[in-house]
């Protein structure tokens, strides 16, 4: 027997794009109003780096941050089990497209955008060059199989699980895929580093430098934007210089550039998460 909530995303997936968005207007206008707890996370962050703001600005961001979260989970229905003549026409790949094609290693920087999934789909569907990513497996065993089976419904996807180890990803990239990373958040004090994110100290994994120069990569920022016609999935000009011998540096101009992108869409970012829970010695927690 399915999961009724993958049943139930398998069923919306054939409904047209404004209604699917309709729901996920619904649903996230609840999810603002009862999920309290989380909602003060998004405040939190919110307030922590756009101090300059007004409180309605944040308060209005907040509303379309949980908007966009719900909207964006919906979508992957039509994302994973939509028929490609649907899926298609939602997911344009706008910009430096040229910089996945080829053979050459490329680590593709995926911050936390609402729409990454919809970005790991366009690019597995439309630039169709063998992919690596890492996953973190769901508790659900149903829900994990059909995150699974979704991003990789193009074959052209591997996954590692975070306990893998580097190896097999490195020789991967060495051999022409592309790494799909996903490095923006905070994954605890093992192995981060402080570095600032809007002017705030953000344990942050150096893993994109580190990857780059393990697999002698090149670095392409991709960012998704949630539009009314689907999503634009922005690839940007690789990173010049990248990476130096300052795994530092290197870390913290990994958030500068990604404060730049987030400036344009702020309601967009992941900020349902926790990313300052993390403190350096001696700070008192935040949330």
């Amino acid at each position: 027997m399915q999961h009724p909530g993958v049943l139930f995303m398998r069923l919306i997936a054939p409904l047209p794009l404004s209604w699917v968005r309709a729901l996920g207007t619904l649903v996230g206008w609840v999810l603002y109003v009862l999920a309290v707890p989380r909602r003060r996370v998004v405040m939190t962050n919110l307030a922590l780096c756009f101090p300059q703001e007004p409180l309605a600005v944040r308060r209005r961001w907040a509303r379309e941050c949980v908007v966009h979260f719900a909207q964006a989970w919906f979508d992957r229905g039509w994302l994973w089990n939509g028929k490609l003549e649907v899926l298609r026409p939602r997911l344009r790949i706008i910009g430096a497209v040229e910089e996945l094609k080829g053979d050459t290693p490329t680590v593709i920087f995926a911050p936390h955008f609402f729409g990454l999934d919809a970005a790991g789909t366009a690019i597995n569907d439309q630039i169709r060059r063998p992919m690596v990513s890492i996953y973190t497996p769901q508790r659900s065993a149903a829900v994990d199989q059909w995150l699974h089976d979704g991003r990789r419904r193009f074959g052209n996807l591997q996954l590692f699980y975070r306990d893998q180890g580097v190896k097999g990803i490195v020789a991967a990239l060495r051999e022409g895929a592309l790494l799909y990373l996903l490095s923006d958040m905070n994954f605890g004090p093992e192995e981060s580093i402080f570095v600032p994110f809007y002017g705030v100290q953000a344990a942050t994994v150096p893993s994109l430098p580190r990857f780059a120069r393990l697999g002698r990569a090149k670095v392409v920022p991709v960012t998704a934007r949630l539009t009314p016609q689907g999503y634009d999935i922005e690839v940007h000009p690789a990173w010049k210089d990248y990476p130096s011998a300052d795994v530092q540096a290197d870390t913290a101009y990994m958030n500068r550039w990604l404060e730049g992108v987030i400036n344009t869409m702020p309601s967009q970012y992941y900020w349902v998460h926790k990313r300052f829970k993390t403190r350096p010695p001696g700070e008192p927690g935040v949330y």
